[in-house]
């Protein structure tokens, strides 16, 4: 009988352990797989010249200057757009923002995948907006570069976490330091870590960033 039991137990961790083994990640396959294109590789050499000598070291109030160097990088930016130069931006290529929204101090817009901001919208300081993941289920770990939407008149707080494939509706506030892992919809008020609904919106706009 122990020997029976014996062999059961040993028979379950063989099999745990091959399981572990078909989950180890393949690390050479997922650096040698290519998720760019020719003409991106160069977009991002030359943007990581340009950013930190003509974006990062612009004058403060020097919005429309910053606004101009990103639609030449091919962002889609509206009027009166007001990013602060310390904002980190992958790549312009895939950013659009729409008219009088702002990004605060710190901001992180990482967008592997496209990013959409609507209007008259505010991204506090230190926001990580994050537009990319990877596929953990297969061995290679493939790139995943999901799109986030975010919605006109809407608040995301100061050191938020909105993550991949992620929809944020009109009039939402998100929380200080919330992290949203899934769509927000319109009008609604959410916290926490993972973010949920704690009321409804009133607000019509979003607080301008020179007030926050």
């Amino acid at each position: 009988m122990k020997k029976k039991v014996t062999r059961e137990i040993f028979a379950k961790d063989l099999i745990v352990q091959i399981m572990i083994e078909k989950q180890k990640f393949d690390i050479d396959s997922c650096r040698a797989t290519k998720n760019y294109s020719n003409g991106e590789i160069v977009y991002r050499l030359i943007w990581a010249v340009a950013n930190p000598l003509l974006f990062r070291l612009s004058p403060r109030l020097l919005y429309r200057w910053r606004s101009f160097l990103l639609r030449c990088f091919g962002a889609k930016i509206g009027a009166a757009v007001r990013i602060h130069q310390t904002v980190h931006i992958r790549y312009p290529w895939l950013l659009k923002i729409d008219s009088n929204t702002s990004i605060g101090q710190n901001a992180t817009v990482y967008n592997l995948g496209p990013i959409k901001i609507g209007s008259r919208s505010t991204v506090s300081q230190g926001v990580h907006l994050c537009a990319g993941t990877h596929d953990h289920r297969q061995v290679d770990f493939p790139l995943i570069r999901a799109a986030i939407n975010i919605g006109d008149d809407t608040w995301v707080c100061a050191d938020a976490f909105v993550g991949p494939s992620v929809t944020i509706g009109d009039q939402c506030i998100v929380g200080a330091r919330a992290v949203v892992i899934k769509n927000v919809e319109d009008n609604s008020i959410v916290a926490g870590n993972p973010a949920k609904p704690i009321a409804k919106s009133s607000n019509a706009t979003a607080p301008n960033i020179e007030t926050i």
